[in-house]
């Protein structure tokens, strides 16, 4: 094949590095951010934060208790990132602690796990080795719920090839058997039916023996609410049947949830983005800054720059290598504060178009008076593409006199009404939530119903549209709502 040059022009789109550091930093929450602003002043000597700043006010020495000689000391000196085969050997070792200060334990305590729980009461039962062997494989396959999901003859297979230990289902079984006996109550059943007769084998109530025959003989019955069938054949009365199923229904179906232990407990925390407030009656928005610190450059470091690129310098690899290093972090350093100051702005320009597009609801707080709004709306109101508006209202949350709620849930579809008026399905859901709420249970009311109900209200939907937004509250279908 013949070789040739050739020269073509093609249109790319790139990104730089500063806009996808804009990028990165809008989509993240203001929890998150301030974890990255602290990872940045970790990494960049040029950052600083500014002095005016109450930013980490408890870790920061009081000024006046620091003399001069301190400060120049805490100066970053090009020294300080050249190779170490180029720093004294001196320069790498401290000898400021004392014995008794080196190699310090800190100790903290770490709670146990469910399955550490449960090999914990297997070690307390009067097991062989043998046996205590195959009960902790068995506790092995128990996933996070209390179930084994696994059949005995599949452990049995996998300790043959993997343990070459020859084990009958039986001896599996009998093992089985006592850790079910394990807290919490339910725990090692293979399926729901087994973890409620095991918990109800546990329950000391004058309906035990009703619930546990419903549950036995009548479990299919019972998960669809068929409780007339259950009345008759049983012949008991509908309140005999009533305190067997509330019974029933006081059981755990993932008794693995049922353990906790205070130490492994990690509480979520919501720190909002948006704070609105209404002074003298008006709607004021501002950006949550709590332990959000001002940046700054640092000017030292821009006249060690001057001194190392400056006609005085003698042009030495290390002055080049330094000179290098330095302008790279002070670009960083500028990139990131740009980067801020952009996110602070376009989180701003959003929010207060949400706000003015659903001015009547943050007034009054009354979910009925949302608007339908999407994204491109608020796209079109600030001139902003939609990836951006999605990237401002995705996990960012906001303050207001009525509580905390998510910035996506203001957004909703439109549905029109027989007037020809243009309302949000959020307004239509809190129709169907409160129809649902107010229903008689032993008669709920079905989907067709609940569409008949809107088309008097002059909301012309569909069924299957009902039964979505239905599914959307989280809502199960009437038949499974029923109550005795």
């Amino acid at each position: 094949m013949k070789q040739k040059l050739s020269l073509q022009q093609k249109m790319l789109q790139k990104l730089s590095p500063q806009q996808i550091q804009v990028i990165k930093l809008l989509e993240i929450p203001a929890l998150q951010l301030e974890q990255r602003i602290k990872k940045e002043l970790e990494e960049n000597p040029v950052l600083e934060v500014e002095e005016d700043s109450h930013y980490g006010e408890e870790e920061v020495e009081t000024p006046e208790l620091r003399s001069e000689e301190d400060k120049d000391n805490e100066e970053f000196s090009v020294e300080d990132y050249m190779p170490e085969d180029e720093i004294p050997g001196y320069r790498l070792q401290t000898n400021n602690y004392s014995p008794d200060d080196r190699q310090v334990d800190i100790p903290f305590s770490v709670g146990d796990t469910f399955h550490e729980y449960l090999q914990q009461q297997a070690e307390m039962e009067n097991f062989s080795d043998r046996e205590l062997q195959l009960a902790k494989y068995i506790l092995g396959n128990i996933d996070e719920d209390g179930y084994l999901r696994r059949d005995l003859l599949s452990i049995s297979d996998d300790l043959a090839f993997h343990l070459n230990m020859d084990v009958q289902e039986e001896e599996l079984e009998k093992i089985l058997r006592v850790i079910q006996g394990f807290d919490p109550p339910g725990v090692g059943a293979r399926n729901l039916q087994e973890s409620l007769l095991l918990q109800l084998e546990r329950r000391n109530s004058e309906h035990r023996i009703l619930a546990t025959t419903i549950i036995r003989d009548h479990f299919e019955e019972f998960t669809r609410r068929h409780y007339d069938k259950i009345t008759r054949r049983l012949n008991v009365d509908d309140e005999e049947l009533k305190q067997a199923i509330d019974l029933i229904l006081k059981l755990n179906p993932k008794p693995g949830s049922s353990y906790s232990n205070p130490h492994n407990k990690s509480n979520q925390h919501i720190v909002p983005d948006f704070i609105l407030e209404v002074i003298d009656g008006e709607l004021q928005l501002s950006l949550n800054q709590r332990n959000m610190p001002e940046l700054r450059i640092n000017e030292s470091y821009l006249d060690m720059l001057r001194s190392l690129a400056g006609p005085k310098s003698n042009g030495s690899r290390n002055n080049r290598e330094a000179a290098s290093f330095v302008r790279q972090k002070l670009d960083s350093a500028k990139w990131f504060i740009d980067a801020i100051r952009q996110r602070q702005h376009t989180l701003l320009a959003t929010m207060s178009e949400i706000i003015d597009f659903q001015k009547e609801y943050f007034q009054y707080g009354d979910e009925t008076r949302l608007k339908p709004m999407i994204l491109k709306d608020i796209a079109e109101r600030t001139g902003l593409d939609i990836s951006t508006v999605s990237r401002v209202s995705n996990s960012k949350y906001i303050q207001t006199h009525f509580g905390i709620y998510p910035l996506k849930f203001f957004f909703s579809e439109a549905m029109q009404k027989d007037t020809g008026e243009e309302v949000s399905s959020r307004e239509i859901k809190k129709i169907l939530r409160d129809v649902i709420d107010n229903e008689d249970k032993r008669h709920p009311v079905t989907d067709e119903k609940l569409t008949e109900i809107l088309k008097e209200k002059s909301y012309n939907i569909a069924r299957r549209t009902v039964a979505k937004y239905r599914e959307q509250l989280d809502i199960p279908v009437a038949r499974l709502r029923k109550e005795l």
